[in-house]
């Protein structure tokens, strides 16, 4: 039953999210912050001091790591993955076509090739069914992407990976805390790799983390941090590369920054889940909506909440169903609700659908690359819909610092809409 409120912001009427409502910015920053961050501008080693390796020990002790290299950004900790798995020129990656940019260019940067496998309509993630009719001799790894900060089905891929004799690289960057079967990401595959975005649960400004339970891969993957020098930049360094080297170590106050934070993780990441859950509840029966994906055996770290309006709805209306997802995202932000669209699906990016990364063809024209690998968008029917039709919301929006008022604020802004979405402009 439509509420006398219930006419949408976007056509003239009252705005659900009242004007004195104020939005906290994530994450906040209190005294505790403040003083780790001083004393490492107050202590002499500032590009990798005390805190990095601090930070290393910490985050393997609350996420259940034995090795842990501290970065200066996911996508550094992806394509160190990509190196400790000995992958490289003509070898294949088999990743999910949704994700940030990252997960397939980190592929690229070791001359190795994506393939891309299509996600579940559920979950958004990768689909374990789909994985196996895409290996080939080529192929060296599977990597899997804990997106919006729900952990893929990690059984079924485990299982292929061992059957296969295929790497597993967990990409964890928005997942910090998310738990499969109660078990934190980033401990199932071989090696994972998170982010410390300032968006990321865990914050450090920019950083990431390289994780692994194996020694050599440890070693290998740090060589690429440090000017590909097999030593740890802690320990009595030779200064002799060893190999290819990027320079991908963090330095001391982003790490003092991270070390602050990760102190507050656990509580964060209940109240992220407690937000995520009140949202998610508040959000339950309305119509023409698919709401975000969360489980026991798949429990969100409440990084990210997401949306879709039904396919079927647009196809009773007779619009696009990208259309409609546009329309409904400009009539909740009229609403005061902070939200916005993925715009791309990772195979459809230009580097892809031109297969040229490096010039001349690059990787796809070496002479260890498979032939004829494919990238047409036909092949990835549930990622486009998908994409077509995500509305994520902003993370200053139902994410702390923002509490119960906020997450209803959010609820009753995006109820309104798909209660009357038929008034929506398309």
């Amino acid at each position: 039953m439509k509420t006398a409120t219930s006419k949408l912001a976007i056509n003239g009427g009252k705005k659900s999210v009242p004007e004195d409502l104020k939005f906290h910015v994530w994450p906040a920053v209190d005294k505790d912050d403040e003083e780790m961050v001083l004393a490492s501008l107050r202590q002499p080693s500032h590009a990798w001091g005390p805190n990095c390796v601090k930070l290393q020990e910490e985050w393997a002790a609350w996420n259940g790591n034995k090795f842990v290299a501290a970065t200066n950004s996911g996508t550094a900790a992806l394509h160190m993955a990509i190196a400790a798995c000995d992958i490289g020129a003509g070898d294949e990656v088999i990743t999910t076509t949704l994700s940030w940019t990252s997960t397939a260019t980190s592929i690229l940067h070791h001359n190795a090739i994506p393939i891309f496998v299509d996600v579940e309509w559920k979950t958004m993630l990768i689909d374990p069914a789909k994985i196996e009719a895409a290996i080939t001799p080529k192929t060296k790894a599977i990597m899997p992407v804990h997106y919006w900060g729900v952990p893929c089905d990690m059984d079924p891929i485990m299982d292929i990976a061992r059957r296969k004799g295929l790497h597993v690289i967990e990409d964890a960057c928005q997942a910090h805390g998310a738990r499969y079967k109660k078990r934190n990401v980033g401990t199932f595959g071989n090696c994972a790799a998170f982010s410390l975005n300032q968006n990321k649960n865990f914050c450090g400004g920019e950083g990431g983390l390289f994780c692994t339970e194996d020694e050599q891969m440890h070693v290998k993957g740090r060589a690429l941090m440090n000017f590909g020098e097999m030593r740890a930049p802690e320990a009595n360094r030779d200064f002799h590369a060893y190999g290819m080297g990027w320079m991908y170590r963090t330095s001391d106050l982003p790490a003092a920054f991270s070390r602050s934070q990760l102190k507050k993780l656990t509580a964060t990441n209940d109240q992220a889940r407690a937000n995520w859950n009140r949202v998610h509840k508040g959000l339950a029966g309305v119509p023409n909506m698919v709401p975000s994906f969360s489980t026991a055996d798949q429990e969100t770290n409440g990084y990210a909440y997401v949306v879709r309006p039904d396919p079927a709805y647009a196809n009773r209306r007779g619009v696009k169903i990208g259309d409609l997802r546009d329309a409904v995202v400009k009539a909740i932000v009229a609403e005061g609700v902070n939200v916005g669209g993925p715009r791309w699906m990772l195979p459809a990016h230009t580097v892809f659908q031109a297969k040229n990364g490096y010039g001349h063809g690059c990787p796809w024209t070496c002479s260890f690359a498979r032939p004829n690998i494919s990238y047409d968008l036909s092949q990835y029917e549930v990622g486009t819909q998908c994409m077509e039709s995500t509305i994520w919301l902003s993370v200053n929006t139902h994410r702390p610092p923002n509490g119960p008022e906020q997450c209803d604020a959010v609820i009753a802004g995006i109820r309104k809409v798909f209660e009357n979405i038929d008034e929506v402009p398309v």
